[in-house]
């Protein structure tokens, strides 16, 4: 095994961890799972006041070879954690908990990132990964993307609907997207909007495409037929598909823009035929990709954390 490990923080009982860590070993790299579903029951980490003082279960890895997160679990909304119980009895301590957890994690992605471990991808570019930022960064750019509002007024929402087929969804995503239908203009509906912002978007008929693009390289692009509006969980049809120069050069350069080494993008074709931008995941899920259209990016991504330890 290497001398300097590749750190993976999320949960072991992941496939998409599970299946890197196991590739790694394949290769010779020591992989040393973070258990951020299980802390701070397990596993024991400790931070000094030095930027480099990082203890995991007695273990220095202040300078991993590389990092790769999936996921902190810092809230109890986060997908896989199961905080119900705790919610129940007691939201309040419940909800400093995960607060305190999230000011442990944080910093320990942080200190890596400072010190200049490749982290894929860092935290503090998060904000960034927010849809409401990244389409704006986006379209500043010079990129495509589709037309949307988030907001909470219901006279945008009508004013942004007028002679247009729109699809809302929640702002932070999660629940599926639906078509805006004359019974959600309802002067009742819209008053919901004072619970919780929406997103708004021009309803984009063309196809769906899920490019993943590693450190400035399309390592898959994928094609996903579905009669659903929302593919998740309804493909029909997962296959390879080959972009045109510009599609690719406009997927790498998005990953630049929102400072993303590593990414799952979402693009779907307009009436004009151009593909525009839906989300660039800062964490995206690829074992289901590559067993169902035979693509590598399990393979890709574990050659590339393993090429930091190898020295390659």
């Amino acid at each position: 095994m290497t001398a300097r490990p590749v750190v993976l923080v999320g949960s072991p009982h992941d496939p998409h961890i599970d299946l890197v860590a196991r590739g790694l070993e394949d290769r010779g790299v020591d992989a040393v799972v973070v258990d951020a579903l299980s802390f701070p029951e397990s596993p024991a980490i400790s931070l000094g006041d030095r930027l480099d003082s990082v203890l995991v279960d007695g273990r220095d890895v202040a300078r991993p070879a590389a990092v790769y997160l999936r996921d902190v679990y810092s809230q109890p909304l986060a997908y896989g954690v199961d905080a119900d119980g705790e919610m129940t009895q007691n939201w309040r301590r419940t909800l400093v908990a995960f607060r305190e957890k999230a000011h442990m994690m944080y910093p320990l992605l942080g200190r890596w990132a400072e010190l200049g471990v490749p982290v894929y991808n860092k935290m503090a570019s998060n904000w960034r990964h927010a849809k409401a930022m990244q389409l704006a960064l986006l379209q500043q750019a010079g990129l495509p993307v589709p037309e949307t509002v988030w907001t909470n007024d219901p006279e945008t929402v009508k004013s942004f609907a007028s002679g247009r087929r729109v699809i809302y969804k929640p702002v932070a995503g999660g629940a599926a997207t639906r078509e805006l239908g004359p019974d959600d203009l309802t002067e009742d509906r819209l008053a919901a909007l004072s619970g919780a912002p929406v997103t708004f978007q021009e309803l984009l008929e063309g196809e769906n495409i899920r490019v993943y693009v590693l450190d400035d390289e399309i390592v898959a692009s994928v094609r996903v037929t579905s009669k659903a509006l929302d593919y998740r969980q309804n493909e029909e049809v997962m296959e390879p598909f080959e972009l045109f120069p510009e599609d690719r050069e406009r997927c790498i350069r998005a990953s630049k823009v929102l400072e993303m080494r590593w990414t799952g993008i979402d693009l779907k074709r307009g009436a004009d035929g151009d593909l525009r931008f839906l989300e660039l995941n800062s964490s995206p899920m690829f074992v289901g990709f590559d067993r169902n259209a035979g693509t590598g990016i399990l393979d890709a991504l574990v050659a590339r954390l393993a090429s930091h330890a190898l020295g390659a």
